[in-house]
């Protein structure tokens, strides 16, 4: 194996969830600015931690208003709105981690979500820490988000990897892939099964652009 842990993004990288968090975060910030929020603004903060993202927008569309409450009212109808719609794993997804993690591979999540909202989507796929994946690590536990590594570092932590050249990182969004990077991963993997386009993805420094999640097995090999 040329990778020791799997340290993966969850929303459009891990879980299908039709990049609807990002809708949400979207709407909340324009109802409590009352006015429109573009979608280039959202785009640049994609991947990061969700109260960050919400304090950075209202900083950039110059708003008025309290990013706590903000956030509150976001979380509330997220967690609505998984709860009606379930984000599910991407085909194969599951497989692919029983046959990694038999070959001595660690698997880690790490995610822009907080701790409520990332049991939440665990609860509804069924997975649990010490049996489908080997590690959670949620935004609201690191001191600074993507694009900062603190996330990836903690997964290696978590799973008892010491050697950050052999870790592969992926995600779906540049902020993923900068993280990756400054944590120095071996392998720092764009997704296409999310929010940004190979177009986006291939401007930040990248080792690989991959279609799908499951697409990353066969780095094992060569």
């Amino acid at each position: 194996m040329h990778y020791d842990l799997l340290s993966l993004d969850m929303a459009g990288t891990t879980f299908d969830e039709g990049n609807v968090v990002y809708d949400v975060l979207r709407r909340s910030v324009a109802d409590a600015l009352g006015t429109d929020v573009p979608w280039d603004i959202v785009d640049r903060w994609t991947g990061t931690s969700k109260i960050e993202a919400i304090r950075a927008i209202i900083k950039e569309v110059r708003g008025d208003a309290d990013p706590e409450k903000v956030y509150s009212a976001f979380s509330a109808q997220l967690e609505r709105s998984y709860r009606e719609d379930p984000p599910r794993p991407f085909p194969g997804v599951t497989e692919m981690f029983n046959r990694l993690r038999s070959a001595g591979v660690k698997v880690a999540l790490q995610t822009g979500y907080a701790k409520p909202i990332t049991d939440l989507i665990l609860e509804n796929a069924g997975w649990r820490i010490g049996e489908t994946v080997d590690a959670v690590v949620t935004s609201d536990s690191v001191a600074a988000s993507r694009p900062a590594p603190y996330l990836i570092f903690r997964t290696m932590e978590a799973t008892g990897v010491t050697n950050v050249r052999r870790v592969l990182v992926a995600g779906d969004t540049v902020n993923d892939l900068r993280a990756g990077t400054n944590a120095g991963a071996g392998f720092v993997v764009g997704l296409l099964s999310g929010a940004q386009s190979v177009e986006t993805l291939g401007r930040v420094p990248h080792t690989h652009i991959l279609d799908r999640v499951t697409d990353i097995e066969a780095l094992a090999h060569e």
